[in-house]
C-alpha cells in the first residue's frame, strides 16, 4: 500500500514537470531554497521536506569562484549520489554541471554535515539502468529530458576524504 508521502511526491511530481512550474521555478525555487537554509542553519532544505536533496559547492568553470546549488539527488550504495542537470527542463545545461566538469572535486552538504566528493559523468553505457534508479525515486522524472531536447547530464558523486 502506497504511503501518504507517495501521494504526495506523485502531485508534486506531476506540478513540477508542468509547464509553469518549468517557467516560474527557477525564479522562486533559489530563494525559497535559501531562506529555509538560513532558517535551519543549513540543516533542512525545502525540497528535502519530500526529495532526498543536498546543497553541491563547485568551483566555477570559467570564474574559479565558489558556487552553490540545491539539488534533488537519488542515493546510491556506498554513500554515492546521482544529481541529474535538468534545469528545471531548460534549453541549456545548468551551470553547476559545467563547473564539475572543469572541477570534478566538489562537496556537499547533507543534513547539516560536509562531505568531500569527486563527481563524474554517467556514461552512455549505464543511462538506461541510472535513469530507472532516478524515476523509481521520482516518477516521471526523464520527462525533463524529453522536454529540454538535450540529454541532461547525470553525475554520480562519490564521497572521498577531503
Amino acid at each position: 500500500m502506497p504511503s501518504p508521502l507517495h501521494g504526495v511526491r506523485s502531485v508534486v511530481a506531476r506540478f513540477s514537470r508542468s509547464r509553469f512550474f518549468r517557467r516560474v521555478g527557477p525564479t522562486v525555487m533559489p530563494p525559497l531554497e535559501r531562506g529555509m537554509a538560513w532558517l535551519t542553519r543549513g540543516r533542512v532544505q525545502l525540497s528535502g521536506l519530500l526529495v532526498p536533496s543536498l546543497v553541491l559547492h563547485t568551483t566555477g568553470a570559467k570564474s574559479g569562484l565558489p558556487r552553490e546549488t540545491a539539488l534533488m539527488y537519488c542515493p546510491e550504495p556506498a554513500g554515492r549520489m546521482l544529481v541529474t542537470g535538468s534545469n528545471f527542463a531548460g534549453a541549456a545545461h545548468p551551470a553547476w554541471s559545467a563547473n564539475l566538469l572543469a572541477h570534478p572535486e566538489a562537496w556537499v552538504n547533507l543534513g547539516g554535515r560536509r562531505i568531500a566528493v569527486r563527481a563524474e559523468l554517467v556514461g552512455d553505457d549505464e543511462r538506461e539502468a541510472v535513469w530507472a534508479s532516478i524515476e523509481r525515486q521520482w516518477p516521471g522524472y526523464r520527462g525533463y529530458e524529453r522536454a529540454s531536447g538535450r540529454t541532461l547530464r547525470i553525475f554520480r558523486l562519490t564521497p572521498h576524504p577531503a
